[in-house]
């Protein structure tokens, strides 16, 4: 019986034990919501840089990559996208290992909690350095930007979400209530437009989008296929629906209306996005340097669904802080 007891209470400790370990994963991971969308946001930046040390990525067909966004933009652009190729192209070892372990730097400062600062700080100079020189500003100076595929650019969302989800103590961070609602707003208004841009609204655009999407597997080719030919020719009805979609989830959330029911609206639309129009950001083919956009998105839209419960004050407002107390902060 002794024997007994004793094996009880070992396995009762053991039992203890991780319950406490857990706990205190929880505790310094996800204490509230925007610790937990920091380290959300740095597991995302770790996936990046785990890409980034692909095979691909030390070929010249990373570089041909770079130098193909080139096509179709303004002159100022594509110059200063095809100077750094070729930068890079001198030493591209040296230089995509950098980029590599940058990235990863970034991901593990965001999960430590003392580096939380000045991994968002580097990581905005980077945001702004990928945008440009890896993502050509979301390609939005051509007529090839499209919200199903990721437009406006992933690495801006890495950037907005960063500002939002800053430690100062106050709802939206370093933009504040109104500012987040308000980056929010003119992120999907934009989506909005580039809906009705001439490369989403024609009447073959969406199917021919899907047909092209990115993909690896083969039930989501598939998918993509399927779906691509079960709206082929109704490019422009859908394309109108959804831009009145993207410009009603950002005046609601903005004017804190119903925001709730329109930001789960905003993670069905991505994850949709992702799944058919990204093909998961083509990780599953290779190649891929990120998820692209649609897991960012969700993410900034868990991130503003814990703002919209705020109403913009005249005076401070209070927050819930991780020990579970209130502490006046200013709106």
């Amino acid at each position: 019986m002794s024997t007994r007891t004793a094996g009880v209470r070992v396995v009762g400790g053991g039992e203890a034990q991780r319950q406490s370990l857990l706990a205190d994963a929880r505790s310094y991971f996800a204490s509230d919501r925007r610790r937990t969308a920091q380290s959300l946001l740095g597991l995302i930046w770790l996936l990046d840089g785990g890409l980034q040390f692909q095979s691909f990525m030390y070929s010249k067909g990373f570089i041909n990559m770079l130098t193909g966004l080139t096509a179709g933009q303004p002159a100022w652009l594509a110059s200063s996208m095809t100077w750094a190729a070729h930068q890079l192209q001198h030493n591209l070892a040296v230089g995509n290992t950098l980029f590599a372990l940058l990235q990863v730097s970034i991901g593990f400062g965001l999960l430590y909690r003392p580096t939380v600062r000045p991994a968002l700080a580097v990581s905005f100079a980077w945001a702004l350095v990928v945008w440009w020189f890896g993502e050509a500003f979301g390609m939005m100076f051509m007529t090839m930007a499209s919200p199903l595929t990721g437009a406006p650019g992933a690495v801006l969302l890495y950037a907005l979400i960063g500002m939002i989800v800053w430690p100062n103590g106050r709802p939206g961070g370093l933009l504040g209530l109104r500012g987040a609602r308000t980056a929010w707003c003119a992120l999907w208004l934009v989506m909005a437009w580039l809906w009705l841009e001439v490369p989403s609204n024609g009447p073959g655009a969406v199917s021919s989008a899907l047909e092209a999407a990115p993909s690896g597997m083969v039930w989501l080719s598939s998918l993509q296929l399927d779906v691509a030919h079960a709206i082929q020719g109704a490019g422009v009805p859908i394309a109108f629906v959804l831009g009145a979609l993207s410009a009603a989830i950002g005046v609601a959330v903005a004017m804190n209306w119903r925001a709730k029911q329109f930001l789960i609206l905003a993670i069905v639309l991505n994850i949709a996005y992702w799944v058919l129009g990204e093909g998961f950001g083509g990780i599953f083919q290779g190649g891929a340097t990120d998820p692209n956009a649609g897991p960012l998105f969700v993410l900034m839209a868990y991130v503003m669904y814990g703002l919209v419960r705020y109403r913009q004050p005249a005076g401070p407002v209070t927050e819930p802080t991780p020990a579970g107390h209130e502490v006046a902060v200013a709106g």
